[in-house]
């Protein structure tokens, strides 16, 4: 007993006090999902998306419902969640390679802090926009709407709901300052985990009533264990570029005369391409969808909406694109081949067989080698829970935990988080969570 690791967790009192500060935040992040804004009836919301869910109409509202934990269809104070943040993100990065001087604003001193900053207020105006849509949504559900004036509700819910906003990123950053793992991947990994109870119920009831044949369930289940193996093998996987460093005289030392590798993932860019790709296509998808949904829409909106559903085809296939595209921006961003090679160079080391000067060209080439199948691998998982819905006639509520975002996000979080806390275990001299090898960092 005394050895054992989940015992050493609570006995280490940094790391304990870490674990219950997470706990304490991820309950006041439930509390906000359940907790509606003013002016909504609660009651009609309910029996609005029981509708929809038995209908199968309206495979948005799911889909969002699903990554915020209920949040959404409860039209709670925290239902964005922490999307707008992500997509006020990877605008910026974006932005930050197009304009060269923004970059070299970002590397001054205090450069962190203002592009903090500016995704912040950023962030700021994505939840204006999107917050506006959701009124445009809950004026199309009849009887959800209890205030009288329309304008008062519009200004009230935009108001709580990016407040709410706000301040789930802000829970998200005291996890990450003062708890265990990443606080945005936490949260986002914490609205998928409440929505797990709800999905099992509702299939033992689908097979109980013969809507679901049981040997699709087991087949489903078996390929759900088989793709999480496949991510923790995939994530275990390297690809080790040696490096030499020659010896050189400094003073009286001597430095160098020694060998290493650089060590690079099987697939760099880890489960953040599928992440970017989901949220970026969150934000236009929540605005068409939601005005969409009125009937005052113009038609070329209604039909966009329904083009747009993310059980669609033509969903799927943006959804792919962009994970293809992300896997090669985020890895340039946080590999950078010039990067590495010049750094490689002023510490007097060169890669056996490779001339110096070609050291970049190199390294870009296994990049290019590692990203483009670890892209494909990703968008092959993101699109599975659409081919299981059709295949086997899930409900999307189940299909999205069989594969895809959810699970790719469910076992890297969980693998981010365990590596931290084996790392701590072992820091203070106590075992790992794991008796052989050990847990690496997706750094989400």
């Amino acid at each position: 007993m005394a050895n054992n690791p989940i015992v050493n967790m609570f006995r280490i009192k940094e790391l304990r006090n870490r674990l219950l500060f997470t706990l304490a935040i991820l309950a006041i992040f439930r509390l906000g999902c359940v907790l509606t804004i003013p002016g909504i009836n609660a009651g009609v919301l309910v029996e609005y998306f029981n509708n929809l869910a038995k209908s199968g109409e309206n495979a948005f509202a799911s889909y969002m419902d699903f990554f915020a934990g209920g949040a959404f269809s409860n039209f709670s104070v925290f239902m964005l969640g922490v999307m707008p943040y992500i997509s006020t993100q990877i605008i910026l990065q974006l932005a930050l390679i197009i304009f060269p001087s923004l970059k070299r604003i970002v590397q001054e001193d205090g450069g962190q802090r203002k592009f903090a900053a500016w995704t912040r207020i950023g962030t700021i105006f994505v939840c204006l926009i999107q917050s506006a849509a959701v009124t445009v949504y809950a004026n199309s559900i009849p009887g959800a709407i209890v205030l009288e004036s329309n304008v008062a509700f519009r200004l009230l819910a935009m108001l709580t709901v990016t407040t709410g906003a706000m301040i789930t990123v802000w829970l998200g950053d005291q996890i990450t300052a003062h708890g265990i793992g990443n606080g945005i991947s936490i949260l986002i990994f914490a609205g998928i985990v409440a929505r797990l109870p709800h999905a099992v119920m509702e299939l033992i009831q689908k097979v109980r009533s013969n809507e679901i044949n049981a040997v699709a369930v087991i087949v489903v289940i078996l390929m759900f264990f088989g793709i999480i193996a496949l991510v923790v093998y995939e994530q275990s996987g390297e690809r080790k570029i040696p490096v030499h460093y020659a010896k050189r005289v400094v003073g009286r030392k001597m430095y160098g005369g020694q060998s290493t590798y650089i060590p690079f993932k099987i697939n760099p860019s880890g489960v953040i391409p599928v992440i970017f790709a989901s949220s970026f296509l969150t934000f236009p998808l929540q605005i068409v969808s939601s005005i969409g949904a009125s009937k005052a829409s113009a038609t070329w909106v209604s039909k966009l909406s329904y083009i747009l559903q993310p059980t669609g085809i033509t969903y799927n296939v943006l959804l792919v694109l962009l994970i293809i595209f992300f896997a090669y921006f985020y890895t340039q961003v946080t590999l950078n081949p010039t990067e590495i090679a010049k750094n490689i160079r002023e510490n007097g080391g060169s890669i056996p067989g490779i001339r110096t000067d070609k050291t970049e060209e190199y390294m870009q080439k296994v990049l290019n080698r590692l990203v483009l199948p670890g892209s494909i691998y990703l968008a092959a998982i993101a699109v599975l829970p659409t081919i299981i819905q059709i295949a086997f006639k899930f409900p999307q509520s189940i299909a999205m935990l069989m594969g895809g975002t959810s699970l790719l996000i469910l076992v890297g979080v969980d693998l981010d988080t365990m590596s931290q806390v084996e790392a701590l275990l072992k820091m203070h001299h106590s075992e790992g969570l794991v008796k052989k090898g050990k847990l690496r960092s997706r750094n989400l």
